[in-house]
């Protein structure tokens, strides 16, 4: 099968699979998961196929979807699709991800009423992710865009009888329409500017010498402040945990907030100076704020999210450093160890009986090895263990903030980083040491195979081992240099060309060994410190028993209640005048004065001609309004 059929398969699968679900299977609770992790399975196939099939010399591939015209518009004329390098490590990534995703919702949702409609959901988010990394141009994946915002509002309110996700689906909703409406002028601006959309045809545009323009990369960035959760359109992601733990996976941990980053590395070529500063200083300081508020919350879920916040936020500060390779590495190291660790307070979540709470666990690393296992591994990942797949890139980009002398960029992200090491430990020490706390923890037992074979995938294999694509012309590994020898270049270099380009600014720098000591350093700090802390929980947050007002400050949601104030005091007291405006002016004087006064007046002439006694008088009007009316429309057809 050739690259363009790859592409066109990888694209229409899950739409299939969505369609057919949704209209013959949405109530059938075995045929709409298979059909859904059947398709989950096709694309991932495609996606290793279309991966090791390029050619290591030119890695892309190209193909067209029949689309539509819209007057003079012959953007959507057709549907592009385009893959390069970087796409196609990302494609692989989120494929691989979402396919152990489905296969551990198949376990996770199996005494769920609504089965079929959550997998027909699945498949239409699959469908308009893949869109958004195979799209050729800006319209289309702004199109892509918003089915990806439509489709994680309906899965977040998947459990729309409960208050709590109802708002918490219209709350990511709005927040995303906010940024979207920035990235919607970009767009048009982009398009006025350059005549074309086309990301290939801009890039070439820019490197013949065409200007770049702050104004267009700050709105083009709103697009990835929304998606990506990152100040100031950040206040959805925690509540949006109120959705199944698998959407919390698939959608808020590897696919749609890195949707937003791979964006940006998309379009490098159009951001400024200016644009890269902002976009350093907003998401380094999120990545810091989002290490710390991780340690003010008990719900599992939400701490995860919080994790998330803080990643998002490495990634980006790693744009702003101008380095989006290791940005785009770190998006795929970080959709394997955080899947899993959502995918492990998914098991626990279930063998607890859909309880949440961290303080009302405890005692569970006896009781579910294999969950525990998987979230060790994963956890030392996420903190950057030494030659574990998140030490290839969170420290780098941490060595990068270093090696550019930007030491408040540093000082953030080495924050981040220890925030990291500090709620991993709270996390492993509430949930699996210690003694249970709660009568679903008392009675907890290992997960299915379901869900337990996606944990060991994810976690104890990826996670621990997708560095080592990188680490065989390290000598860091042999192991690496024997993963290397069994894939074509193509693949191998797509993952290491930015890692192993900075490690030899490092290396020239001589800051190899020292960046590895201080990596060290966190990781033994904050760990130990978590651990001590939190090793012999009593059914209460420590941090909160003996620092209350530390946990009051990081627990407390700031951007909400200045949102909530905004709102009930200004927006709504402009809406009440504007509403006060249009009944008064418009209504009252436009439509029922105007308008309504000019069939009053020929109301009155007929009158007066009806009263006259002459019946001839009313059918003469009519006729003659009818030869108005007719002669309207013949002119406008002849026109």
């Amino acid at each position: 099968m050739d690259n363009e059929t790859l592409l066109r398969v990888i694209l229409l699968t899950p739409l299939a699979a969505a369609v057919v679900s949704a209209f013959f299977f949405r109530r059938s609770r075995i045929v709409a998961p298979a059909i859904s992790v059947t398709a989950a399975g096709v694309i991932l196939v495609a996606s290793l196929a279309l991966l090791l099939g390029l050619d290591p010399a030119n890695p892309s591939a190209s193909a067209t979807l029949p689309g539509f015209a819209l007057g003079g518009f012959r953007e959507l004329e057709t549907i592009g699709l385009s893959i390069d390098g970087n796409g196609a490590a990302m494609l692989f990534a989120v494929t691989f991800v979402a396919f152990w995703i489905h296969v551990f919702s198949v376990g996770y949702m199996d005494d769920d009423k609504a089965r079929g409609r959550f997998f027909a959901g699945l498949s239409v988010f699959m469908f308009s992710i893949l869109g958004i990394i195979l799209a050729d141009n800006l319209f289309m994946t702004f199109i892509f865009w918003e089915l990806v915002g439509f489709s994680s509002y309906m899965l977040i309110a998947h459990y729309y009888d409960t208050d709590y996700a109802s708002m918490a689906s219209k709350k990511a909703f709005i927040a995303n329409r906010v940024g979207d409406l920035g990235f919607l002028v970009g767009i048009i601006l982009c398009y006025a500017q350059y005549g074309t959309t086309n990301f290939a045809e801009l890039e070439a545009l820019v490197a013949n010498g065409e200007m770049t323009f702050t104004s267009i990369g700050l709105l083009l960035m709103c697009g990835f402040l929304g998606k990506s959760a990152q100040f100031p359109l950040h206040v959805w992601l925690t509540d949006a945990m109120a959705g199944p733990t698998p959407v919390s996976a698939l959608i808020h941990a590897a696919t749609m907030v890195a949707a937003g980053v791979f964006f940006m590395v998309r379009i490098f070529f159009l951001l400024t100076p200016e644009v890269l500063t902002a976009m350093l200083w907003l998401c380094a300081g999120m990545a810091a704020l989002g290490g710390l508020c991780a340690l003010g919350q008990t719900d599992i879920k939400k701490s995860l999210a919080y994790s998330t916040l803080s990643h998002l936020g490495f990634m980006g500060a790693a744009i702003g450093l101008g380095l989006p390779e290791i940005a785009l590495l770190h998006m795929g190291m970080h959709a394997f160890f955080k899947a899993t660790l959502f995918l492990c307070s998914g098991s626990v979540i279930h063998a607890c009986h859909h309880e949440q709470d961290m303080t009302k666990m405890g005692g569970l690393l006896k009781k579910m090895p294999l969950t525990a296992a998987a979230f060790v591994v994963a956890g030392l990942s996420i903190c950057a263990f030494p030659w574990m797949a998140g030490w290839y890139s969170k420290d780098m980009i941490l060595s990068g903030a270093y090696l550019q002398g930007n030491m408040p960029a540093f000082i953030a992200l080495a924050v981040a980083a220890l925030g990291t090491t500090l709620y991993i430990g709270r996390m492993f020490a509430m949930v699996f040491l210690g003694k249970a706390h709660g009568r679903g923890a008392e009675h907890a037992k290992e997960s299915s195979p379901w869900m337990t074979l996606p944990l060991v995938v994810l976690g104890v294999i990826f996670s621990l081992g997708a560095g080592w694509f990188l680490a065989g012309t390290d000598g860091l590994s042999w192991l690496g240099g024997k993963m290397n020898a069994l894939f074509p270049a193509s693949a191998t270099t797509v993952f290491s060309e930015g890692y192993h380009e900075l490690h030899e600014r490092l290396a020239e720098a001589g800051l190899v060994t020292p960046m590895f000591v201080l990596g060290v350093a966190i990781l033994v700090v904050g760990l130990g410190l978590a651990v001590v802390f939190y090793r012999t929980s009593t059914g209460e947050d420590r941090l909160r028993e003996r620092s209350p007002a530390i946990y009051k400050a990081l627990e407390y949601r700031y951007m909400d209640t200045l949102y909530g104030w905004y709102i009930s005091k200004v927006q709504q007291r402009f809406a009440m005048l504007v509403a006060l405006f249009d009944m008064a002016l418009i209504n009252m004087l436009a439509v029922r004065g105007v308008v309504a006064g000019i069939p009053a007046v020929l109301g009155s002439v007929s009158r007066r001609f009806i009263q006259n006694g002459n019946g001839a008088v009313p059918v003469f009007w009519t006729a003659f309004g009818a030869l108005v009316v007719a002669a309207a429309l013949v002119s406008g057809v002849l026109s």
